[in-house]
């Protein structure tokens, strides 16, 4: 199979791999925030612990807004200009249906920022990495506008395939190549969940990890070979030393810039998230068990004493 073949089949297959769940909540989710928003919206992403549970009732939906341009997506100038500057905002939203309440956490982000983040002209791993893993096309305005968010999951596999395999041993499986790659990338981030997270979601969506490891295997920018075994699908890779030397010191700057991104948007939710104080406890609360309150004069200085309550929770190893 020739290379626009190979590509082609990981565009196409990717949805087929993780179809959106036809729940009747989610379509009204979609819908409510699509007429909120606005003609400005390309496509709607679902991914997260709903998506793997296929319930949007279960705890809080995760989804990106993809738009044409942040100004037309966000309620005022300032915001839109953070979005443009440090993507994405990040809001929550809740909407009644059929008697229960369905929450979510969504992302804005634009389609030109979709397709440069999950390439490898963004050194961070923020979108890619997310994106390698299973994503849902829940809604696209048209197809030229599904198309274009397709063509960029598969960028986010190859992408991270590239960065990864260097750091990692020349063989193994396929189980060990994903939950140490997702390590890294989960590592370049101040993250809640513990370092056994990357191992369940991988345990959770094995078939996906397994064909598109399969799918790219020849797209990729090294000789990446795949063979059955009785224990699961083992890999070796051909990777140059000095590629592997380059791919490791990438690996520290990326998690150094990640730790400063993260508080970034951290700062910027301050005012760009509303909610976003309790967004963050319950965040913390659900991944790390720890109950967390936050004090009274973080609500009312919070660009003040924020950072005392982050280095307390860094302290106590809420996150990492």
């Amino acid at each position: 199979m020739d290379n626009n073949s190979a590509q082609q089949e990981l565009v196409t297959r990717l949805p087929e791999l993780t179809p959106a769940p036809r729940h009747p909540a989610l379509q009204h989710l979609v819908e409510s925030l699509v007429q909120r928003h606005g003609d400005c919206v390309a496509s709607v992403l679902f991914y997260g612990s709903c998506l793997r549970s296929g319930d949007p009732y279960d705890g809080l939906v995760d989804l990106y807004l993809l738009v044409d341009h942040y100004r037309c997506a966000n309620s005022g100038w300032l915001k839109a200009a953070w979005n443009r500057l440090l993507p994405p905002n990040v809001f929550y939203a809740e909407f009644p249906h059929e008697g229960r309440m369905v929450r979510c956490k969504y992302a804005i982000l634009s389609l030109a920022d979709l397709e440069k983040g999950t390439s490898p002209r963004w050194f961070h791993s923020y979108l890619w990495g997310r994106f390698s893993q299973p994503a849902a096309i829940a809604w696209s305005r048209d197809s030229t506008a599904a198309q274009s968010v397709a063509n960029s999951l598969a960028r986010s596999v190859l992408t991270f395939l590239n960065r990864v395999l260097p750091c990692l041993p020349a063989q193994g499986d396929v189980q060990s190549l994903w939950i140490n790659g997702l390590r890294l990338s989960y590592g370049a981030e101040l993250r809640v969940e513990s370092p056994a997270r990357t191992r369940e979601l991988f345990a959770a969506n094995q078939a996906y990890y397994r064909e598109i490891t399969r799918l790219a295997a020849d797209l990729l920018d090294f000789p990446l070979q795949l063979s059955e075994q009785d224990e699961g699908t083992r890999y070796l890779a051909h990777i140059p030393s000095r590629r592997r030397f380059v791919g490791r010191a990438g690996w520290k700057l990326r998690t150094l810039q990640g730790k400063l991104l993260s508080l970034a948007r951290l700062t910027k939710a301050l005012f760009t998230f509303d909610g976003g104080l309790d967004y963050m406890a319950w965040k913390l609360e659900r991944h790390s068990g720890v109950p967390i309150e936050i004090p009274d004069r973080v609500r009312r200085y919070p660009l003040i004493f924020v950072w005392g309550l982050v280095l307390d929770l860094y302290r106590r190893g809420v996150f990492r």
